[in-house]
This record gives C-alpha cells, structure tokens and sequence, in this order.
C-alpha cells in the first residue's frame, strides 16, 4: 500500500481497509508502505501471500509484479504484462481495437506541441498515457481559443483524444465474472476530486440504461478483461452517447488495480452481487499466484 506514484494517497486507503478486513477474514496481515527498501522488507517478512493495494505506476504498471515474480510471492490483481499494458493507455487501446472493441480516435504527441497548437480539433481530452484516477486531465472545449497551457508536471510525451461526450459508466470483473455496471453522476468532468472527495459523484447501480446497454458493457469488459491478460480483479470505463444508441458507448480504459474501499467502485459492485467486502478480499488472496 502507499508507494511513491500519484495516487499514494488513494493507495493508503485503500490498504487500511483491506488491511481490516483481511483481518475480519481470519488472515494475519502486515500492513507494509512500499517503499524503495520494499525487496528487503518483503524478504525479511516472507508472506505468504502479497495483497497489491497499491495504485498507479510501480504498483499498476507490472513494476512491483515483477518483482514479486523474482521474488517468487503469490500476489493478487494481474500480472506483469497485463498491467504494464493497461496502464499504457495508447497500447490498451490498440488491445481494444485489435479485439474488436469501440473506442474513440487518439495519438500521443509531445507536451511541447500540444502546448503549441491544436494537435486535434476540439474537444479534446490530454491526459497522461501512463496515470491513473484522471491525474492530469485536461478537457478542450470546442468554444477554447487556444491549446491547453499543460503544466511542467505533465510527462513529455501526452494522449490526445477524441472528447467522447454523455454518461460515464463502469463494469467490474472478477475472475471470469462480469459483475455489473454502474453510472457515475457528476456536475462535471469526473476529475480526481470527483473520483475521491466526499460528494464529488453519485453512483447509481446498477446503471437505470436499455438491456442490450447493460449486456454491451458487461461483454466489453469481459472482453476487455481477456484481451489484456487480466487477472482477479479489473474494472473497464466507458463513454456512452445515449442519443446514438449502442455505437454511442465507447471503452476508455481497463484499470488492473480498482480502488478498493468498500463505497469504491469495484467493491460496490460486488456488494450488490452479494459479495460482501471481507468476502471480496479473500477471493482475490485465494486467488493469488505467481506466473499471473
């Protein structure tokens, strides 16, 4: 948990409460905040099991995977291919659409040009190609005079997409199980604050959409799931154009390492599949492995 990505924060809580109910669960669990000495922890504690709560990158790119495989520690979510492919945005689309899966147009470009001019007709979304939890997103509203005046903090080289407008929605799957679909209401762009602060989303599940919407976004992201290798647990975005009907819903992204508090998303889904949290949590350390 914790680690030294962006989402450290999110990280943390997400620890704390698996933590807790690993221990509801009847497990002996260590808390452990990743850091740069985490090998030499983790070869001084020996586990049996490693529980990834950990988000962003090192912790979701197939960093820490590997080295848990080095290691030779059965861990939980997905394993090193899938999770430094997912966390590429660009190459998780390239996934999606060699499986057939809809997306809208992107490319990545250099923040230097971005900053410089329109590199697509707006709108527009610039986003890292390799965050999570909409760390650094930018919208580019068609009205804008100008390109985005992205930040230093942003990497050099960005994704630029097409802006896919109408509902946000999400499906979680477990194991080979798509769970169900959830709609995410907002004032606003669903941002980090809208992701994580108190009254900054409602969610609505399952999702009040049409029937073949529904069995759209649970095929998709089982689809999604399979295509890039996932494993345990992951959960897939969606944009869905309600006046277009079913070529309206679009694939965002695949997040190998969904939040994990018991209001996140993944675990509300599975709530209302009848998995309580401490159930979820053992599922996915019963499930670890190496080799993933």
């Amino acid at each position: 948990m914790g680690g030294i990505s962006a989402e450290r924060e999110v990280s943390l809580s997400s620890g704390r409460m698996c933590a807790a109910a690993l221990r509801e669960a009847g497990y002996t669990v260590v808390e452990v905040d990743a850091g740069r000495d985490l090998a030499e922890r983790l070869v001084a504690l020996k586990p049996d099991v490693a529980f990834n709560a950990l988000h962003g990158r090192w912790g979701e790119d197939g960093c820490v995977q590997g080295l848990l495989e080095w290691l030779g520690i059965p861990y939980t979510h997905s394993g090193v291919l899938a999770s430094a492919l997912a966390m590429d945005k660009e190459r998780t689309k390239q996934v999606y659409r060699d499986a057939g899966l809809p997306v809208v147009p992107s490319l990545l470009a250099a923040k230097a040009e971005v900053r410089a001019r329109h590199v697509m007709a707006p709108p527009y979304v610039v986003k890292p190609y390799n965050e999570g939890s909409s760390v650094g997103v930018w919208l580019v509203q068609a009205e804008n005079n100008g390109p985005p005046a992205l930040d230093d903090a942003m990497p050099d080289v960005v994704m630029v997409e097409a802006y896919a407008p109408g509902r946000e929605m999400t499906a979680s799957v477990l194991g080979d199980r798509a769970l169900t679909v959830t709609d995410i209401l907002t004032d606003g762009w669903y941002d980090y604050d809208a992701k994580y602060k108190a009254g900054g989303s409602r969610h609505v599940i399952p999702a009040e959409i049409p029937d073949a919407i529904r069995d759209a976004c649970l095929d998709h992201a089982l689809r999604a799931h399979r295509a890039l290798g996932c494993r345990g647990l992951s959960r897939t975005d969606f944009r869905w154009d309600e006046t277009r009907g079913l070529d309206g819903l679009v694939l965002l992204e695949t997040n190998t390492q969904p939040g994990m508090t018991p209001t996140s998303l993944s675990p509300e889904q599975a709530a209302h599949c009848g998995i309580s949290f401490p159930a979820l949590c053992r599922w996915l350390v019963e499930d670890a492995s190496c080799q993933r």
